[in-house]
């Protein structure tokens, strides 16, 4: 493992785990941030997995030991758009709470109940 490979492993275990610990907060909003600090953690990861550069992925352009994969490339755009959505989502339904309660902390059911809440 050279040094840039243990940079960005440092890097996506820290995303990881401020991702981790702000989803586990009572605002949506820090769960929406965490979300994304998922993302862009499995975003490096997926990058980091695929190895080291190479030639593009076009038919004739290169001999084939010299080319790219373009597995985790796909797959890292398939969890940029996954993680856009739920961080939409997730934004919308914050706004939403704010607008109907306030403020956009979860509560639990039972102090729903207490309050006399739907």
């Amino acid at each position: 493992m050279n040094a840039t490979n243990l940079t960005l492993a440092l890097l996506c275990g820290g995303f990881f785990a401020a991702g981790i610990h702000l989803m586990m907060a009572r605002s949506l909003v820090r769960v929406a941030m965490g979300v994304v600090l998922l993302g862009h953690a499995a975003n490096l990861l997926l990058l980091q997995s695929g190895g080291p550069a190479g030639k593009p992925p076009v038919s004739g352009s290169a001999p084939y030991e010299e080319l790219a994969d373009p597995l985790p490339q796909a797959m890292a755009l398939t969890a940029i758009v996954i993680t856009f959505a739920v961080t939409a989502l997730l934004l919308a339904v914050a706004c939403r709470s704010n607008d109907l309660r306030g403020h956009d902390d979860t509560t639990d059911r039972s102090v729903d109940d207490e309050e006399g809440g739907p």
